[in-house]
C-alpha cells in the first residue's frame, strides 16, 4: 500500500477550490460568454452583471488552471473550454448544472453522519423545475453516450416490447429502438419528468417509437405484456424493501421468458469496489432518504427472490453492472 504524504492530503482537502471556481464560472455562463471572443473581465462582468473585481480574479485563477487563456488584459476560452463548456456546443457539458445543485447536498454530509438521515428534500418532484431540468439534463448527457454500448452488450433475440423504468430522458429507450428495428420501448417516470422526457423524445426523432407512461414505480403496478424491463441507475434510489417490491413488480410485468435488467454500481462484499460506487454511496447518503449502493449478492437474492432464474452479472460502462435475469 502506497503511504500518503502530507501534500498528496492537503491537495485532497484543497481540491474544493477548483471545484468551486469551474462551477461558479459555468453557474454564471462565462464561457459561454466569451464564445470565441476576446473580452477583459470589465467587458465580460458587464455582459453578466456581476463585480468586475470579482469577476477579474475569478478569471486568472481560470486561466491558472487552463480553461482561459491571458493576453495583455484580454481572456479567451482554451480550446477545452470552447469546446465542453460553451452552451450551444455539440460537446456541451451540460451535466454541470446538476452538480452545481450537488454542491450544496454535498456540503451537509457532516450533518448526515452525525444524524444518519439526509437534510434536505428528497421527492424529485418537489425540488422544482429548475432542478428537475437540470437532472434529467445530467442524466441524458451520460446516458446517451453509454447508452448503445450497453444495449450492445443484451441478447435482444425475442425482445419487442421494452419498459424503461424510472426512464427519465429516454436515453435508453432510444436506444433499444435503434438496436433493433421491430422494437417498441415504453418510459415509466414520474408526473414531473415525463413533460420532459416528450421533449427529448421528439428532439430525436422518436414519437411512435417510444411513448410514456405517467407513475410511480413505488405505489403503481408497471402493467404488463413487456419482454425486458430495464432498471437503469434506480435502485440506489431504494431502501431493500422498495428494491424487492420493485424487482417483483418487474417480473409482473414480464411475459415467460423475459429479462429484467439492473444497471447500477454493483458492490463487492466489503463495499469498497468499484471504487466510484463507494463515493456514489456518500451521494446517496446526503442526498436520498433511503437510497444506497448495493452488492451483487443483495441484487441476485432480490432476483432470485421475485421468481428469476439462470441470473448473470456483466460488466457495463463508467464503473457500472449490469444484473440479468429471466423470467421462470
Amino acid at each position: 500500500m502506497n503511504e500518503l504524504l502530507p501534500d498528496a492530503i492537503m491537495q485532497t482537502v484543497m481540491a474544493f477550490q477548483k471545484s468551486r471556481i469551474l462551477l461558479t464560472a459555468f453557474e454564471l455562463a462565462l464561457f459561454t460568454a466569451l464564445d470565441g471572443e476576446s473580452k477583459t473581465s470589465a467587458e465580460t462582468a458587464e455582459r453578466l452583471g456581476v463585480d468586475k473585481r470579482a469577476l477579474d480574479r475569478l478569471m486568472n485563477a481560470l486561466c491558472v488552471m487552463e480553461l482561459l487563456e491571458k493576453k495583455g488584459n484580454m481572456f479567451t476560452n482554451t480550446p477545452a473550454a470552447q469546446k465542453f463548456l460553451v452552451k450551444g456546443s455539440p460537446d456541451f457539458l451540460g451535466g454541470f448544472y446538476h452538480s452545481n445543485n450537488l454542491w450544496d447536498t454535498w456540503s451537509t454530509l457532516t450533518r448526515v453522519v452525525r444524524s444518519g438521515k439526509s437534510v434536505i428534500e428528497r421527492k424529485i418532484d418537489d425540488r422544482g423545475e429548475k432542478w428537475l431540468s437540470d437532472f434529467i439534463a445530467a442524466m441524458h448527457y451520460r446516458a446517451s453516450r453509454t447508452a448503445p454500448a450497453v444495449v450492445a452488450k443484451l441478447d435482444l433475440t425475442n425482445v419487442s416490447r421494452v419498459l424503461d423504468v424510472g426512464g427519465g430522458s429516454g436515453a435508453f429507450a432510444m436506444a433499444f429502438v435503434k438496436a433493433k428495428q421491430d422494437i417498441k420501448a415504453v418510459v415509466f417516470d414520474l408526473p414531473n419528468v415525463v413533460p420532459l422526457t416528450r421533449g427529448y423524445i421528439e428532439q430525436e426523432g422518436f414519437q411512435g417509437k417510444v411513448d410514456t407512461v405517467v407513475g410511480d414505480y413505488h405505489t403503481d403496478e408497471l402493467g404488463s405484456g413487456y419482454d425486458l424491463v430495464f432498471l437503469s441507475a434506480v435502485i440506489h434510489s431504494n431502501s431493500v424493501e422498495q428494491n424487492i417490491k420493485l424487482v417483483q413488480k418487474c417480473a409482473q410485468a414480464l411475459n415467460p421468458g423475459g429479462q429484467v435488467v439492473v444497471q447500477d454500481f454493483i458492490m463487492n462484499e466489503a463495499r469498497t469496489e468499484p471504487g466510484m460506487g463507494a463515493m456514489f454511496a456518500i451521494n446517496m447518503l446526503v442526498g436520498a432518504e433511503d437510497g444506497d449502493t448495493f452488492t451483487e449478492k443483495e441484487v441476485k437474492d432480490w432476483l432470485t427472490l421475485a421468481g428469476f432464474s439462470m441470473i448473470t452479472r456483466v460488466e457495463s460502462t463508467m464503473g457500472n453492472s449490469l444484473v440479468i435475469g429471466r423470467k421462470r
